[in-house]
């Protein structure tokens, strides 16, 4: 562990400082009314997953299994100097420009024509912060004449998108507690939603919403039971009811950070928001089901009131965080359309949720391989638990018995988002077969150390591969198809009108497959590990795909066995756009 952070505290590098160029004026940007249109307009990408509901889909169809072939590199931008790292971001392309954010906090604008730099911010960043899982940063918000990003140190920042330069920068959390925060920040109705990071270091996972013009607080809403939460400066409700699933002072410290962001379904006007593991990992210090950890949220975006929750992982006892995205579609199923909501969790299961209400649908396996749990109950909506699947309880100094279990902990799905094609009305999940030797220690807490009180050795299940792109049907659970890769897939996915599905491996290529078949159609290599998520946009008649290259996260520092398998990838981080010239 020591060695771990170490390695995550190279991010304490002090920043170079704001390089300006560009427009003097901001021009307008885009309004509520765009963010919310944005899955069906072609000509630009204004939002993290490519529209509120994060099905990551684009109509466009000029690219398609024949035509792939003639997809060229127009040019390449590096993100310059030693910070590498990963770079798991999502790019945001308006108005003849593309904003990408890199490892170490930092935010570029780069004209989309030329690849020439605009400008650049990079966050200063100070001494000891504690990210557990690489120094990334997955993306950006686009609202008006601003855009915002999370950073290292747990604060939120809000940019002129035209020159670079600070309007507002406020503090999230602590980051000497433990608290960090990298995902994308979410506009709904003038406010930025936005979560949190540090479950591994006993924080208190919470949602909150500021004002996007001023970045005051409108809202906050703690993930742990017995946290009251707060609206325009006072106090509001409490988070669920006080010891109810936690024992005495154990609320204080419970995880459940909320450190993937969230997705908004207009429709039902409901924020849907993933949880983190409890604290410690260690289960037998924490008797319950630890209410909302390992959870999906639904929450009011006017005033952060939980509207219902649905938990994944009842106390949790293998760090599988339920932070993945919930992607609202609609299911077509038995000559109904249901509401739905789809989650590819990180314990194995693919579950669909009526989104109205947080009733479960369906749960089925998408990885080949779970040994916690029997199965989902569909009627009480719990996990049946192989119990001798638990790490054993420490005795005095002792560790506890270790088990091996799967997936491991760093699930069948991490962080990486998964699309949904309403043309194919299948899902393309990025998933893993992997395992893990785990045992319980003692462990008590400490401000700002790890809070774990587990060992773990994760471990390969299968010689020839360990990562599948797998299109499941969410009427069945079934996988239609399924593409294997060697190394673990650790980037995002897109999916388009043209019957395409894009994503990038960490040996470096970016692929595209036949939506409907599997069959890998097209590929490029981009120098290293691609771990970012692709986007598709049409300028000019043309129609453009770009990703962000850079080997990193979570695997290279917690991987075990399997970080030794990939530790030859080349570290990089440059943005890649690519199109279809005009014929």
């Amino acid at each position: 562990m020591k060695r771990l952070f170490r390695t995550c505290l190279l991010a304490s590098a002090m920043a170079a400082g704001l390089g300006l160029s560009g427009p003097a004026l901001a021009a307008d940007g885009p309004g509520n009314d765009d963010l919310l249109n944005d899955a069906k307009s072609t000509g630009d990408v204004l939002t993290y997953g490519m529209g509120p509901q994060a099905q990551r889909f684009s109509p466009l169809d000029k690219l398609n299994p024949d035509t792939v072939k003639g997809l060229v590199p127009v040019w390449s931008f590096s993100f310059g100097g030693e910070k590498q790292r990963g770079q798991e971001s999502q790019p945001l392309i308006h108005d003849g420009t593309i904003y990408v954010t890199g490892s170490y906090s930092r935010l570029y604008a780069v004209d989309v024509k030329t690849g020439q730099k605009k400008w650049q911010y990079d966050h200063r960043l100070p001494e000891g912060i504690m990210p557990c899982c690489d120094v990334v940063n997955r993306g950006a918000a686009l609202y008006k004449d601003k855009i915002y990003f999370a950073t290292l140190d747990a604060r939120l920042v809000a940019l002129n998108k035209d020159t670079g330069k600070v309007v507002w920068s406020k503090k999230i959390e602590d980051y000497k507690a433990g608290y960090s925060a990298t995902a994308a920040p979410l506009i709904v109705d003038g406010k930025v939603i936005t979560g949190n990071s540090g479950g591994e270091f006993g924080i208190i996972g919470m949602v909150e919403a500021r004002d996007a013009e001023t970045g005051e607080l409108v809202w906050q809403r703690p993930t742990i039971e017995g946290n009251m939460g707060t609206l325009n400066g006072k106090e509001s409700t409490m988070t669920g009811v006080m010891n109810a699933s936690w024992s005495g002072d154990l609320y204080k410290t419970g995880g459940g950070a909320t450190w993937l962001g969230g997705t908004y379904d207009p429709e039902t006007k409901t924020l849907f928001f993933g949880t983190g593991n409890p604290a410690p990992w260690n289960s037998h210090l924490r008797p319950g089901d630890n209410l909302y950890t390992s959870s999906t949220l639904a929450i009011d975006p006017a005033n952060g009131d939980i509207k219902w929750h649905y938990q994944t992982t009842p106390h949790d006892g293998w760090d599988f965080d339920g932070v993945n995205e919930l992607v609202s579609f609609d299911l077509k199923k038995d000559g109904q359309t249901i509401k739905a909501g789809a989650k590819a969790d990180r314990n194995g299961f693919f579950y669909v949720l009526d989104r109205t209400n947080g009733k479960l649908l369906s749960a089925s396996p998408f990885v080949t391989k779970i040994t916690w749990a029997k199965e989902i109950d569909v009627k009480t909506g719990r996990p049946v638990y192989n119990d001798d699947n638990r790490p054993g309880t420490p005795v005095g100094a002792e560790k506890g018995t270790s088990v091996f279990s799967a997936p491991a902990f760093l699930g069948a799905k991490n962080w990486m988002p998964m699309a949904y094609s309403p043309a194919t009305e299948l899902f393309y999940v990025p998933a893993n077969e992997w395992g893990m030797d785990i045992w319980n220690e003692p462990i008590t807490y400490k401000k700002g150390a790890a809070y774990l009180g587990a060992g773990f050795t994760i471990k390969p299940l299968y010689d020839d591969y360990i990562g599948a792109l797998r299109a499941i049907d969410p009427k069945t659970g079934k996988i239609v198809w399924e593409y294997k890769n060697p190394a673990p897939l650790w980037g995002g996915v897109l999916t388009t009108g043209g019957n395409l599905v894009f994503t990038g491996t960490p040996e470096g290529y970016l692929k595209a497959f036949d939506a409907k078949s599997g069959k890998e159609v097209w590929k490029f290599n981009t120098g290293s590990g691609v771990v970012g998520s692709p986007v598709t946009w049409e300028q000019d008649g043309e129609q453009y795909v770009a990703v962000v290259s850079g080997w990193g996260g979570a695997v290279p520092l917690w991987g075990g066995d399997v970080a030794k398998l990939v530790k030859d990838i080349n570290q990089g981080g440059s943005l890649w756009v690519f199109k279809l010239p005009k014929a």
